[in-house]
């Protein structure tokens, strides 16, 4: 059994993610302690919960000590066991169904299965990436890879109420690909805006917002668009971003919140967005810790540039060596830092 510890680096629930993906896929039992020690209410919560229940659900795994607040567990897949039934799991409110859809989609694609799923939650919340982002942006970059999934918005879901749906189709991939991204192209950005219970005026004035956001420096953008959807709770989300088949891969996302002008939410996923776009990279900061778990399964070498390494991307490289057996650097660049990481094969 693979001894994780939870502290390490910047001790959030990523470590647990990834741990339990990785265990899922490679059959490899893992303990994790000291979960998510590093904050505010450490231990496990319920989405952290979920997540490991429906893994375990789809992959038969016994786990030992799950329950809300715990400290600890032991996740220990059965192998060449796979539960397709699973067709179903409800979060409760708000729960962020994308950092559950981050720990399902490569589990599920790189054990080799298929699986259809709705997941019942929150499709926007704070501290996840929005919906948006991982339909335009973590979809794009894992079909370069090989893995390809689409997810369906049934109903947006807000804080406090949630209520969101989902419908997530995940298809099997035999062997991820390699990735060498050194080089990026300039693509002028594209933005999404959605408001839900809110008057009409609300998405237009995050896309207003972000546009002007853009534009003072010289970024020009003629794609956008605005949508009117439902949800149970008031609730808004926009996303700035540049991506094409062949890269790059970037991102910026903001929700809405109680007190928080229209103009501030447009404002803050522009300024997320050109973080990456003005540092002339083709990975995004979050995006480079999300594509690890593929990357440290995958034959050869795989090399990507980022604008900056952040400790969720340190920390993560660390648990995915520790438990698939990849190798891994950091180089300096230009303004701008190379990850390179020798896959383990499968």
């Amino acid at each position: 059994m693979i001894e994780i510890d939870g502290s390490y680096g910047e001790g959030g629930g990523q470590i647990l993610r990834t741990s339990i993906s990785l265990s899922a896929i490679t059959g490899k039992a893992v303990q994790i302690r000291n979960i998510r020690a590093n904050r505010d209410k450490p231990g496990l919560r319920p989405q952290h919960m979920v997540a490991v229940r429906v893994l375990a659900d789809l992959f038969q795994a016994k786990v030992e000590n799950l329950r809300l607040g715990a400290e600890w567990i032991r996740f220990s897949p059965e192998p060449d066991k796979f539960d397709e039934s699973i067709t179903r799991v409800d979060i409760g409110t708000a729960g962020s169904i994308t950092m559950v859809l981050q720990t399902v989609i490569p589990s599920v694609a790189l054990a080799g299965k298929s699986l259809n799923i709705r997941i019942i939650g929150g499709t926007d919340v704070r501290m996840s990436p929005t919906t948006d982002y991982i339909r335009y942006i973590l979809r794009a970059a894992y079909q370069r890879l090989g893995i390809e999934f689409n997810i369906e918005v049934l109903k947006r879901g807000y804080y406090p109420k949630g209520g969101g749906i989902i419908d997530a189709k995940v298809n099997a991939c035999s062997r991820p690909g390699s990735l060498d991204m050194l080089n990026s192209r300039r693509i002028d950005p594209k933005i999404t805006s959605v408001c839900c219970c809110l008057p009409k005026e609300v998405s237009e004035r995050q896309i207003s917002s972000a546009i002007l956001k853009l534009e003072k420096n010289e970024v020009r953008c003629n794609n956008y668009s605005s949508s009117f959807e439902s949800s149970a709770s008031p609730g808004s989300s926009i996303l700035v971003y540049s991506e094409s088949n062949f890269g790059p891969y970037i991102g910026g996302d903001s929700i809405g919140e109680r007190g928080k002008r229209s103009e501030k939410i447009g404002e803050e996923a522009s300024a997320r967005f050109l973080d990456n776009y003005q540092a002339d990279v083709p990975i995004d900061f979050f995006l480079a810790d999300m594509l690890l778990v593929p990357l440290s399964l995958a034959q050869g070498k795989s090399r990507y540039r980022v604008g900056k390494v952040t400790e969720h991307l340190k920390t993560n490289l660390q648990i995915v060596s520790q438990i698939a057996a990849c190798k891994y650097h950091i180089l300096p660049a230009e303004k701008s830092h190379i990850i390179t990481i020798e896959g383990a094969g499968r």
